[in-house]
């Protein structure tokens, strides 16, 4: 009985290491090797996957031309190229020159100063005594003195530059002819794999004849870039370090 106290902080000693052994294992899983391609996949077939919905216009009859040999949707008299059904591909790319610049600053200064005192009250000032220590003058019965300061001070820099295309697959063609794409694409050089995803909705409108759509055409754009492999191991902060950064509040 007198042991059971000592089983929370021996779990909270042990859990740290638990998490760090994880990762561990992992690592040491592929010591020697490069990292593993992830094998390709049909991107519906992902348990996270789920349909998009999105607003949709009321349905409107198709106007139909006759005697021509025009196509609506169509840029030449040939059939068109561009990405239209699920299973088809088209380029995106990706071109984003972000950069910003915050600075924000505030300062604030407050002096308060109050005396209170009752020299003179009905003639009860000299019975004061009676429940107030005898050392409590009437006449000076509260003086407050309050003062606060605060300044404060921030800036945010940033500055991004990134250059990309990737193929990616249509996985839905909404009501209203809108295309939900989705694309994966991984690169290894050496013992560092590089893994650039890019997902979205776009416009058939949009589409180039080339078969290709700019980033800044996509809508609910989803576009991450990043890597795993030696070097990433090496940047990133040991789990004990994390771990305390998470609990530790100073």
């Amino acid at each position: 009985m007198r042991h059971r106290p000592m089983l929370p902080v021996l779990a909270g000693l042990l859990l740290p290491l638990l998490v760090g052994a994880c990762g561990s294992a992992e690592r040491l899983s592929r010591v020697g090797r490069p990292p593993a391609l992830s094998p390709i996949e049909n991107p519906a077939a992902d348990p996270h996957w789920r349909p998009v919905a999105m607003p949709m216009p009321s349905p409107q009859p198709p106007l139909l031309a006759e005697n021509s040999l025009w196509r609506p949707g169509s840029r030449t008299f040939l059939r068109d190229q561009r990405a239209a059904q699920v299973g088809d591909l088209l380029t995106v790319l990706v071109s984003i020159q972000d950069e910003a610049q915050l600075q924000n600053r505030t300062q604030a200064t407050r002096n308060a100063n109050q005396q209170m005192g009752a020299p003179a009250l009905l003639g009860l000032e000299a019975s004061t005594n009676r429940i107030l220590p005898p050392t409590v003058n009437p006449a000076n019965l509260l003086n407050t003195t309050g003062t606060a300061t605060a300044n404060g001070q921030g800036e945010v820099r940033r500055n991004e530059s990134i250059t990309l295309r990737i193929a990616a697959t249509v996985t839905q063609v909404l009501p209203n002819g809108n295309l939900v794409i989705m694309g994966r694409q991984e690169v290894r050089v050496n013992a560092e794999l590089r893994e650039l995803s890019v997902a979205g909705v776009v416009r058939p409108q949009d589409i180039a004849s080339d078969n290709t759509v700019r980033h800044d055409r996509l809508a609910e754009a989803r576009i991450a870039y990043g890597g795993r492999g030696t070097l990433s191991d090496v940047q990133q902060p040991r789990y004990g370090q994390q771990i305390l950064d998470a609990l530790l509040p100073f």
